[in-house]
């Protein structure tokens, strides 16, 4: 059988700055191409494990392991994790004013590549991207972020997500401050990408249902206070749509 491409197993993680343990012991196996969903209430630790995955620094690790295609990732730093293939799309991204989308997106693609991309090249790669996600090419020559709305920031993670090709991509509640319009925009374009690479394997965390009435997960897991309590096919999500999340407490406590 195939190693998965994320591995993590038994995974406890604190805030740095105060010792606050967030994550008690989380188990997860995600195989390329497979796309998994993470629900839970406010305050499970679903952002706090896609930002322990990609390395953010206001996480320690104390316990368990973290395994990207085989090899433990907890010694290796942010960059490091992005080069080998793990991209996380934040919840909150920052304005970088001064800085424009095409700019920011030929420098990080260069650091991934390892050598800096040809400008005429990396021209003709954003374009086709950009019209492969329905984007008005004057929108790279605006500063990352930098006044954008809710619905603009995230397409232009989608946007990173097309250019720098990912072998995992982490979305952190991709929906949140989306209205249904821009909701339908960003998953589409998800779609389309995860079509043109099926190998890529994603991992979404979200709260609701609604972004997964357009991407269809393989999993659907439960996390409450810091682990994860439950997994099951898409039909989990609808049954947690409908009922909440005490009664997965519930039947784990009983």
């Amino acid at each position: 059988m195939a190693e998965p491409l994320l591995k993590i197993t038994n995974l406890h993680a604190e805030i740095a700055e105060d010792g606050t343990e967030i994550l008690k012991g989380v188990d997860l196996e995600l195989n390329a191409g497979e796309i998994h969903a993470i629900m839970g209430p406010n305050g499970s630790g679903k952002s706090t494990l896609s930002k322990v995955v990609s390395g953010h620094p206001a996480y320690e690790v104390t316990d368990g392991e973290v395994l990207f295609r085989g090899e433990s990732v907890l010694d290796m730093e942010p960059d490091e994790r992005a080069r080998a293939g793990i991209f996380l799309a934040f919840q909150y991204p920052v304005e970088i004013p001064g800085v424009s989308v095409a700019n920011f997106m030929r420098t990080a693609l260069s650091a991934k590549r390892g050598e800096e991309v040809d400008v005429f090249d990396f021209q003709e790669e954003l374009e086709a991207r950009m019209e492969m996600l329905d984007m008005d090419p004057a929108f790279a020559l605006r500063s990352v972020n930098e006044g954008f709305s809710g619905g603009e920031k995230k397409r232009n993670e989608i946007l990173q997500l097309a250019m720098l090709e990912p072998v995992l991509a982490v979305m952190d509640e991709t929906d949140s401050g989306l209205d249904i319009d821009a909701l339908k925009i960003v998953t589409a374009g998800i779609n389309k990408i995860k079509a043109e690479r099926p190998d890529m394997a994603v991992l979404l965390i979200t709260h609701y249902q609604r972004m997964l009435n357009y991407i269809t997960p393989d999993v659907v897991h439960v996390m409450v206070d810091g682990r994860i309590i439950r997994s099951g096919g898409a039909e989990l999500a609808l049954e947690l749509e409908e009922r909440g999340y005490d009664w997965v407490r519930e039947e784990v406590t009983a």
